[in-house]
């Protein structure tokens, strides 16, 4: 019941954070299990969901991404999932606790930066070439940590795209990035009979979380849900990282 009290509303969270306002948020779910069970029980735990959420997310934006941009950011993530493979394997539970507190503090922060942006400044439109390179940053931070959605954000922001193409496309991505991570999840041996229990018992919450994101995507200001998410990112981020020096 411990386990059920603090796994359901994180699953419920990241549904409705990545059916509705990108990936980002869905990364408050890994660090907040992270935090309680470890990296790698949080990582095999939420894989599954994830891509759960992805293909029930498919179809409310079935073909509103662009689809080059979704391209060029898959192509670009497969050595960085490849990276996060060998780190994974070489890395300590500490370390990754300290990693994923890192980039919870720097997703915030970036976030934080974003909404700083003076009023009517558009968003510079950056080359091709970074999309590559925001590709592998998204590949190997959601490998470590299910978190590559400010990488993909930082040049999808970049496109002019509009609200539900961006959210459409990352939609595509992230269905992409997260099958590539299952093999390796395999071979590093995270997942487990626990885990596959609690997966099969908490995909109903999953797809509940779903089904409010789509329909929230349109009603509640993003503000208001984002200014939750940053603020439990930068608590558990600090806790990881306390938790990781110490």
């Amino acid at each position: 019941m411990p386990f059920f009290a603090v796994a359901v509303p994180a699953v419920l969270f990241a549904g409705v954070a990545k059916a509705g306002f990108g990936s980002g948020g869905a990364f408050v779910a890994s660090a907040i299990l992270a935090l309680l069970y470890g990296p790698g029980v949080a990582l095999a735990l939420m894989l599954p969901l994830l891509m759960l959420i992805d293909v029930a997310t498919l179809r409310p934006y079935w073909r509103q991404w662009s689809t080059g941009d979704a391209l060029l950011l898959v192509l670009g993530s497969l050595p960085g999932v490849a990276l996060g493979a060998v780190l994974f394997r070489q890395a300590d539970p500490d370390l990754l606790r300290l990693l994923i507190g890192v980039i919870a503090l720097g997703f915030v922060g970036w976030q934080t930066a974003q909404r700083l942006r003076p009023a009517g400044r558009a968003a510079r439109r950056l080359p091709l070439w970074t999309g590559v390179a925001a590709g592998t940053a998204a590949g190997f931070t959601s490998f470590v940590s299910h978190a590559g959605g400010p990488p993909a954000a930082v040049y999808l922001l970049s496109r002019n795209l509009t609200k539900t193409q961006y959210q459409a496309t990352t939609v595509l991505i992230f269905n992409a990035i997260n099958a590539l991570k299952v093999l390796p999840y395999i071979a590093l041996g995270l997942f487990s009979r626990e885990t596959v229990v609690a997966d099969l018992t908490l995909a109903p919450v999953a797809l509940l979380g779903t089904w409010i994101g789509v329909r929230a995507h349109r009603v509640v200001p993003e503000r208001l849900f984002f200014g939750l998410t940053y603020v439990l990112l930068a608590v558990t981020g600090c806790k990881l990282v306390w938790d990781g020096l110490t």
